[in-house]
Formats: C-alpha cells, structure tokens, sequence
C-alpha cells in the first residue's frame, strides 16, 4: 500500500498568528486589504468547488484540458521521480500528472504541500488504492515562507497550477520565484498554471458570476475574522465587487462596505472604521502575457522550454528549468 509520512513545517498557533497580524496590518492600511489564503476555510473551500464548476469559471476547466492533452508531453520533458505540488488542496488534478509520470515509469514519490493538515490527509487517502507502490510525503507548510524545507529526493518537479501565483503583487513574484529557484537543484522543474489576458467582460463574469456563489465565496472572509478574532462584521453590510484594472492587467475582488461603520475585533485590540463605500480589497488575480511569463521567470534564472495552451488559448501552462 501507499507509504505515508507527515512532516510538518507549522508551530503550534502558526496561522493564527498570520491571521492576526494580516488582519491588524491589513485593516489599517490605506485602502484596506486582506490577503486571500482566508477564503479557505471549511465553507469557503466548499464554495470555490462550487465556482470551479460555474459556467463563468473558465481556469479550471481550461488548465485540465491543458493536462488531459499534455500530461504525457509534461512527464516526458521533466523526467522526473518525485512531483512536488505546492497549495496542493485536494490534488485531483495532479493525478492526470501522477499517472503520466507512472506510465513514463519515472514516479516514485508525491509531495503535497499546504497549510491544511486535512486536506492533505485526505488527497493523501484517496491516492492509497489508485497508486499502490506511491511514496506519499506529505508537507504541512506555508508554501510562501518554507520552500528550503521542500524535501529534496531524486529529480523533482513542482507543480503550481491554478495560476495561484497570479494573487502575488510583482514584487512578491519576483521574490518567490528566486526562493523557490535556490531550493531546487539543476535539472529540477516548474510547471506554472498562468491565467492569459484576454477580454476584460469574461474575466469579470468569471469573478462575479451570475448565481452570486463568488460573492458568498468574499463576504465568507468576514465569517472567517469573525469567527478567529471575535470581529463583528456584518456580512450584509459589505457587497462584493469585482473589477479589471487594466493598467496592471490584473483582476481585483473588493467587499464594499454599503455604510458608514465601526467593527470590532478584539483578539487584535483594533476597531476599524468604515465610510460608506469604503473598500477592503481581498485578491488580486493577475493575468498573464506568455512573454512576461517568460521574462519573470528567466529573471529568477528559470529557463522555460514548454509551453502548452488550451484550444481557446484562454490559459497557459509553462514548463521550466533549474539551470
């Protein structure tokens, strides 16, 4: 059966202390902001399952056509033994990966990395009868802040889809990947999902969908601080915003706050104040062009040889070296 082992990079109250120095920093800031690795918890992981499966939600369905097409191309070119998947969730698409890499006859380990000690026990379960002979070693981490922990056994390559890397600012891009580019030895790869700039009203439909479920998805971050910090948000008080701002080629979510309103939040000893209209911006989503795809990652000395689009070219995977 499938071997298992935990390693884990997280002290005890780890997050909460992220959380709480996100809210405080992040609530008296101007304009406000929260970072968006709160959406995920219980409910709101549940939520973006439900987004992932709205018409308007094209990325998921885009970077699977993507794997279902080239997943043998992709274990080809990185030959590697050991697939590293960094904010790996529920890992049901690095299985088209898993299973490329095996009829390659190069896999022999699966290292999922991600803050959720459940969700990577149960990816890890669920992997146990379809890859028998699979060494799981399962990584309890903050992928932004422990990638020289990344276990280093045989070639790696690591996976970073969903164009997660897009809710970096460039600055934090930039300073990712170099980390990620000194943690990994010559020969190693990077498989990067990166969302395409494409017409601005399909990239707000997708981030505000018709049936609400991604308006629920950012008011349910205000739950969160209620729920961690004693905060008394009033989730009705604040709507969801989506916008494209051209001038970085990004999308934001916003929660808007529809009066004029005092909240508390005890466990950080902080009452922020809110005008009406006022805004707390909770994600940014870049889009990307395949040259400044390139450009970022050769400034970090990745030297990228594939790269692979959805038939609509909606989506962009991108396979890279370490020199």
């Amino acid at each position: 059966m499938t071997t298992l082992t935990i390693e884990n990079h997280l002290s005890a109250g780890y997050l909460d202390a992220a959380l709480r120095a996100d809210a405080l920093g992040g609530l008296t800031s101007v304009p406000k902001r929260l970072r968006p690795a709160w959406f995920y918890d219980a409910r709101g992981s549940e939520l973006f399952e439900e987004i992932t499966r709205l018409p308007e939600y094209y990325p998921t369905r885009a970077e699977r056509e993507i794997l279902v097409a080239h997943a043998g191309d992709i274990a080809a070119a990185a030959g590697a033994q050991t697939l590293v998947e960094l904010g790996s969730g529920s890992s049901e698409k690095t299985r088209l990966l898993l299973g490329a890499m095996r009829s390659e006859g190069t896999l022999s380990r699966y290292v999922p990395v991600d803050v959720s000690e459940s969700a990577l026990m149960s990816a890890a379960h669920a992997l146990r009868a379809d890859y028998p002979e699979l060494a799981v070693h399962a990584v309890i981490a903050d992928f932004g802040a422990h990638l020289s922990e990344l276990p280093r056994m045989g070639r790696r390559m690591v996976a970073f889809l969903g164009s997660t890397i897009g809710n970096l600012v460039p600055d934090e891009r930039a300073a990712f990947l170099l980390d990620l580019y000194g943690t990994l030895s010559p020969g190693d790869a990077l498989l990067l999902g990166t969302d395409l700039v494409k017409d601005p009203a399909v990239l707000v439909a997708a981030y505000d969908d018709a049936a609400g479920v991604t308006a629920e998805f950012n008011v349910n971050v205000l739950r969160v601080l209620n729920r961690e910090l004693g905060a008394d948000f009033d989730p009705a008080a604040f709507a969801h915003h989506a916008l494209w701002d051209a001038g970085n080629e990004w999308m934001e979510m916003r929660l808007r706050s529809l009066r004029g309103q005092s909240v508390r939040l005890p466990a950080v000893d902080l009452v922020a104040h809110f005008a009406e209209g006022e805004e707390i911006r909770t994600e940014i989503s870049a889009k990307f062009r395949p040259e400044r795809v390139r450009d970022e990652l050769a400034a970090s000395g990745f030297d990228l040889r594939h790269w692979w689009t959805d038939r609509a070219g909606r989506f962009g995977l991108s396979l890279s070296f370490r020199r």
